[in-house]
């Protein structure tokens, strides 16, 4: 990705919300928003990043958007709606034109745009992918893999959406606790996708996880004292101090147990683990809490050997009991192996058939197990089985290598 690439994606969420905030009509706020970015994609190379690049792009979208609502009932709603939803110190878009453009907004207008994509008339799937879609980036296939639908079916679930919330009034939420879980959990989904993305050449989508742990930053500014706020920072930051040591020279898949710990982040351990404890001390604890402390026994662990695993099978223990979902109980699967041996954990696999048929995960976990188990054949069977299942070439490379180191 080049500079003026990854400027233009930091900077598309807030041109949107800016846009959305002023003159409502997402879809043609959107559409208006991807002109602005063609024209700098195609000035800025050879004449150069605007000293405000941001102002430029809400110049330029919002003179287009202004152009596409040309009727005057459609400029009277838009005045109205500035009016009725703009407190006074807001972000607001000057008449195209205006030098005034280049102001700084009083607040993260791509804060403001997740939580309007939250909007409680929608539906939680719907307000997943209106966020990946619009806040984080993401292509409409790469949402659909993420929920292991059909593209035609999630393109239509995102263009419902949008037709949803096309005459929302969209100002601060006057009760962000409302929107706050489905904000959560698409701020998960978003990093997810950056810290193993589910497609692709690379293994990692870097300014993905990041722009989520930005965002996550910001609702913890918003709500401190939120404890699943916190425990989420806390995961994002865990889990990302790792990112360094997760590949080799060529981009492969390093896992867990063959990194390189001198390469972890150490700063963003501290940090995760004092944002756990904290957290955790409030005796109100929540699934991304548990799964923060989990992430925080793997980091603190000097070495794979020194890991305490015992402690992790405790905290999954309680996570299963709050979230029993199949990708919980395939993590805890492992954890049980570990402590009991890898014939006990795969005796926890067989109840996740029906639910984890096309995750490549479960082949992985399999594999693993019985490798260790001291089934070769089976394993690499098992490998194999992934390897097909995934779309992510370092995943591929990896659990094929596995299943060849295995062939007799």
């Amino acid at each position: 990705m080049t500079e003026t690439e990854d400027l233009l994606r930091r900077h598309a969420p807030q041109v949107l919300g800016a846009l959305v905030r002023r003159y409502g009509h997402f879809d043609a706020a959107e559409d208006a928003v991807q002109e602005s970015l063609l024209a700098a994609a195609g000035q800025w190379p050879a004449g150069g990043v605007p000293d405000n690049p941001r102002g430029w792009l809400i110049k330029v979208a919002s003179r287009r958007l202004t152009d596409a609502l040309r009727s005057e009932e459609a400029r009277r709603l838009r005045e109205e709606r500035a009016a009725a939803l703009a407190p006074r110190d807001a972000f607001w878009v000057p008449p195209p034109g205006s030098d005034s453009a280049d102001r700084a907004p009083s607040e993260d207008d791509t804060l403001t745009l997740l939580f309007l994509c939250c909007h409680p008339d929608l539906t939680p799937p719907a307000q997943i992918a209106l966020t990946l879609r619009a806040v984080g980036g993401l292509t409409t296939a790469e949402i659909a893999r993420a929920h292991m639908v059909p593209e035609a079916t999630m393109a239509q679930r995102i263009s419902r959406a949008k037709q949803k919330v096309k005459g929302t009034r969209f100002g601060r939420p006057e009760k962000w606790e409302e929107r706050l879980p489905a904000v959560l959990h698409v701020l998960y989904l978003i990093f997810n996708e950056g810290y193993t993305a589910t497609s692709g050449s690379a293994l990692q989508r870097a300014e993905l996880a990041g722009e989520a742990i930005r965002l996550t930053r910001t609702v913890h500014r918003l709500l401190p004292g939120d404890c699943e706020v916190t425990g989420l920072l806390a995961l994002m930051l865990l889990t990302d101090a790792r990112r360094a040591a997760r590949t080799g020279p060529h981009g492969e898949l390093v896992p867990l147990d063959e990194q390189d710990r001198a390469l972890w982040d150490k700063a963003a351990i501290e940090e995760g683990v004092a944002l756990v404890t904290r957290a955790l001390s409030q005796h109100r604890p929540g699934p991304f809490q548990l799964r923060a402390a989990i992430a925080a026994v793997h980091d603190e662990a000097p070495s794979p050997d020194a890991t305490g695993w015992q402690e992790i099978l405790g905290l999954y223990d309680v996570l299963v009991r709050l979230v029993p979902g199949p990708v919980e109980r395939l993590n805890r699967a492992v954890a049980v192996a570990m402590v009991r041996g890898p014939r006990a954990g795969l005796a926890e696999l067989a109840p996740l058939e029906a639910e984890l048929t096309t995750s490549h995960r479960l082949d992985a976990v399999r594999a693993h197990l019985l490798e260790r188990a001291g089934d070769p054949e089976a394993a690499r069977a098992a490998y194999e089985s992934a390897a097909t299942k995934t779309l992510s070439l370092p995943e591929q490379r990896y659990l094929q290598s596995r299943a060849d180191r295995l062939r007799p």
